[in-house]
């Protein structure tokens, strides 16, 4: 008798008692989406995905870059995304754009890299400007992206262009977008140089660190995805118009940058588990059918 392969998957999967897997190495083991409709579950950090669909290696004015990886699936939302910001960034005078890391074919904690990525809605974007659009799978492998920021992390260098900031600002206004991370330096250097009647959007683009090869865009939950965990609201966001520019311009040059000497009154909490520790016991209950569908 033929075992089908949802019931045989969930077989192999650890059960109550035994040894737990680690969902990394679950998700990462396919190369192929579920057959599912598309569907992004849980949070950008703790999740999985759905019918994801694969972003063509290459298209018109655009290029997935490191296809080793099979890390060019999104949900529908994420791939419409890239393909109508790419056209954008052809009218500031970009080729188009290098498409780093989406989700892998199910999303799910990655076996490498990223905490998030998890749904299909996470799409990293290089700084590099495109010269052309005909790379090799090799030298998609080999060329790297360039740092928008200086080595103090304080401003931006001589990468930094007026069109990476007109390409932000493209992204961001697109209302599929719940925020942008960029370096701090990027998102101080905007502020600096957005008009004022022009800033409501800037809102989205938020400071991170490490984000100064790429930018990493995050997509809201799309509609109707009833198992996707919105990001909950900062502050920020609850104010009534809003940048987060001069919050930005103090705390992050003062606080992070600069941090003041303080004395330790309380223990250092526990070290918070990264994704690549989770077991499916740590996942939403619907990434075991992701995981065990055709």
């Amino acid at each position: 008798m033929r075992i089908p392969l949802f019931a045989l998957i969930l077989a192999l999967l650890p059960q109550q008692g035994t040894a737990q897997a680690l969902a990394n190495q679950l998700f990462g083991a396919h190369s192929m989406p579920s057959m599912q409709a598309p569907e992004a579950i849980g949070s950008y950090a703790n999740g999985c995905a759905a019918g994801l669909v694969r972003l063509p290696e290459t298209g018109p004015t655009w290029q997935a870059m490191r296809l080793s990886r099979n890390r060019n699936w999104g949900h529908p939302d994420a791939i419409s995304y890239v393909q109508d910001l790419s056209r954008k960034a052809t009218q500031i005078g970009w080729r188009g754009l290098y498409i780093g890391d989406i989700s892998q074919p199910r999303g799910g904690p990655m076996t490498s890299g990223h905490a998030s990525h998890q749904i299909g809605l996470d799409i990293d974007i290089w700084m590099l400007p495109p010269q052309r659009l005909n790379l090799s799978r090799a030298e998609r492998e080999s060329l790297s992206s360039i740092s928008v920021r200086t080595e103090d992390q304080r401003r931006v260098n001589a990468n930094w262009t007026r069109q990476h900031h007109e390409l932000l600002k493209q992204a961001a206004l697109d209302p599929r977008v719940d925020r942008i991370f960029v370096a701090a330096a990027v998102k101080i250097e905007m502020c600096k140089t957005a008009t004022r009647a022009d800033t409501a959007w800037l809102q989205k683009i938020r400071p991170a660190v490490g984000h100064n090869y790429h930018f990493h865009v995050r997509l809201k939950c799309p509609r109707g995805d009833r198992h996707c965990v919105t990001q909950t609201p900062t502050v920020a966001e609850l104010s009534k118009g809003g940048n987060g520019c001069d919050d930005t311009l103090n705390w992050w040059v003062t606080d992070f940058l600069n941090p003041p000497r303080r004395e330790r009154t309380e223990p250092a909490a526990p070290r918070a588990r990264h994704p690549r520790e989770f077991t499916m016991a740590d996942l939403p209950a619907q990434c075991r059918q992701v995981l065990g569908s055709n």
